[in-house]
């Protein structure tokens, strides 16, 4: 069952306001990456290969250590459905942590597309996109990219998939939210409190 989400309740990502130190990565096409969160793990695979942009962005920041510490901080569901929607992690703009923005790979260029236990990165405009991300419960292809679409036409960047832990993410999209944090277009979807990511790792 497909479900449309609209664009509009994730184009929060934060702009960034702090540069930091770039680290090289290899050349293969995935890169597996566990996020240990107090609720579990959460295992991804990074597609480097086809979101080389993206991709390679969201690596900085595990290799750096800056998502250590950081947290799932919003679910947010698809009014008149209790599973399907988003959960949102990430650095919530965190000055101190927060690397420039990236340009935006649309899944037009990619060849990706939103379905469930897809990684993406949350953004205002394009080409704003810098730490936080969100997961895909349920297909959500009102994410894609589509030239047909009235305002913003360019979807969101996605670039990897859960592979293990999708359970954990049911988990995290089950939680409570406080009724009155955040601003008002995520008011209710603030999870309260958040779930706290520990460390996020390569694997081999």
């Amino acid at each position: 069952m497909i479900r449309r989400f609209s664009r509009r309740t994730i184009l929060g990502g934060a702009l960034a306001t702090a540069a930091g130190p770039v680290f090289a990565d290899d050349d293969a096409g995935l890169v597996r990456v566990a996020l240990k969160t107090t609720k579990g793990v959460i295992t991804l695979d990074i597609n480097v290969g086809k979101a080389p942009i993206t991709g390679r962005n969201f690596l900085k920041y595990v290799d750096t250590r800056r998502y250590d510490g950081s947290s799932f901080y919003r679910v947010s569901h698809v009014k008149g459905a209790s599973d399907f929607g988003i959960v949102e992690g990430g650095l919530k703009g965190n000055p101190a942590k927060v690397l420039p923005p990236i340009r935006h790979e649309s899944t037009a260029q990619t060849g990706l597309t939103h379905k469930d236990g897809t990684l993406s990165m949350a953004r205002r405009a394009p080409g704003t996109a810098t730490a936080d991300f969100f997961i895909c419960v349920g297909d959500q292809p009102g994410f894609d990219a589509d030239p047909n679409a009235t305002g913003d036409k360019n979807g969101f960047a996605a670039f990897g998939q859960v592979v293990d832990g999708m359970d954990v993410v049911h988990t995290i999209f089950g939680l409570p939210t406080s009724p009155t944090a955040g601003p008002a277009i995520m008011r209710g979807e603030m999870l309260s409190p958040p779930v706290p990511i520990l460390t996020a790792r390569r694997l081999a």
